[in-house]
């Protein structure tokens, strides 16, 4: 039981930093925006959604790689992750360029 606790508090911190983020930073949304931020090398992190079909995570991850940029699995599907960016839409994959007052690049899995 005390597991399924901390993973609602990670999921929440994690919520939190993002809205943190749309709101103070800039972000982009989407996997063709992200994939421009990524072969532009301007972005800093991506977050990928749990529900992101496996031939569109591993591209993102493969340019992730070759841009040196942090890649982190999102553990909701894009559903949630569309709502913790305070939009009404799905979004599978979100990028961030600037992460402005959060401090979201420091988290680790």
């Amino acid at each position: 039981m005390a597991p399924s606790k901390k993973s609602k508090k990670t999921v929440d911190t994690i919520n939190s930093r993002i809205k943190l983020v749309m709101k103070s930073g800039k972000a982009v949304l989407g996997y063709k925006a992200s994939v421009k931020a990524l072969r532009k090398s301007k972005s800093k992190m991506v977050l990928i959604s749990s529900n992101c079909p496996p031939l569109r995570r591993s591209e993102v991850e493969y340019l992730a790689m070759l841009a040196k940029t942090q890649v982190h699995h999102y553990t909701g599907d894009n559903t949630a992750l569309g709502t913790a960016c305070g939009k009404l839409f799905n979004c599978s994959i979100l990028s961030i360029i600037d992460a402005g007052d959060s401090d979201i690049l420091t988290v680790k899995e």
